[in-house]
């Protein structure tokens, strides 16, 4: 099937680049525009960099596209503002659970399809949506030898818990991760070290997941987080909060906890670490992996496109 999307994105993270070539490989053609006003992860947005953003959204979709998908709720506005195309709207799991949230959630009831990442986030929004989690890269997220990988990544022989986020995204709770791993420290042998990966080459993130003994989630909210898949496509096992689909995704994943309270966290993490073994979690992630979230988005651009048109 022969397609032109217009995507519009705030920041083009992995996940999405992922998106865009698995549907490039089924021959969408996929053209980008980001929003303007970013130049690295410290910087934030101003209000001028989303307005002016506006002209080139419109000025792009006058061209030869047939749908303009807007990835992530803050781009919702733009596609709903360019007055030719269809659109379909992908949402990520904070632009529903944050303070903008009201973006997404409101934007939603406009477009011909809205996408979301699991169940809870299909249910805070006032229209049907389809549940379409990101993939991963199951030929790149695979078991490796942990020797090799921590010779690679640089650490010991000791117990190394995996906190994949930078310590300043506050609604990743870095500081619960650190004094959850600092009482396992004080409870175990063997020392135990909370690794914040974050700014390494994304190839590189296999290697690091190989070489961790445990995978720590502390958020406040998620959605359908692509580190906790990638975790289990290298059987590393995952301890962490009961947000977002964590829970679901981790049904039948063994060593792995899901849990509600900060004291579980700890139990959890030392038992996990106690038993030093590797998880089951590469048999249950065949049904994350790329190929099937890229079927499903063009199923829902097909549908888009063979129902009702009134917006060109």
């Amino acid at each position: 099937m022969d397609l032109r999307i217009l995507n519009l994105v705030t920041d083009p993270r992995p996940f999405y680049r992922q998106q865009v070539s698995i549907l490039e490989s089924r021959g969408i053609e996929q053209v980008t525009l980001q929003v303007p006003g970013r130049e690295d992860q410290f910087d934030s947005r101003s209000g001028f960099d989303y307005l002016s953003f506006y002209p080139n959204v419109l000025r792009e979709s006058l061209g030869d596209y047939d749908i303009v998908h807007a990835n992530f709720g803050l781009t919702g506005p733009f596609a709903i503002a360019q007055p030719s195309r269809p659109i379909v709207l992908s949402l990520w799991g904070s632009d529903v659970h944050d303070s903008y949230g009201i973006v997404g959630k409101q934007s939603a009831k406009y477009f011909d399809a809205v996408i979301v990442m699991t169940e809870e986030m299909a249910s805070q929004l006032p229209v049907d949506s389809y549940v379409i989690p990101h993939g991963i890269d199951l030929a790149q997220f695979k078991p490796y030898p942990r020797d090799r990988s921590r010779e690679r990544v640089g650490w010991d022989d000791g117990k190394h818990v995996l906190f994949p986020y930078a310590p300043y995204r506050g609604n990743k709770n870095y500081q619960l991760a650190k004094d959850v791993v600092d009482e396992v420290d004080d409870k175990m042998e063997t020392g135990v070290k909370l690794q914040a990966v974050y700014d390494v080459e994304y190839q590189e993130m296999p290697f690091y997941m190989n070489a961790a003994d445990a995978l720590l989630i502390t958020s406040d909210n998620e959605g359908s987080p692509n580190t906790v898949k990638e975790a289990m496509a290298c059987n590393l096992p995952v301890i962490s909060r009961d947000v977002g689909n964590i829970r679901k995704m981790l049904s039948g994943v063994t060593p792995s906890e899901v849990v509600s309270t900060n004291d579980e966290l700890v139990t959890a993490l030392t038992t996990v670490l106690s038993m030093g073994d590797r998880s089951n979690g590469r048999d249950e992630a065949d049904k994350f992996g790329l190929e099937t979230m890229g079927d499903r988005i063009l199923d829902v651009y097909k549908e888009v496109l063979s129902g009702s048109l009134s917006r060109q």
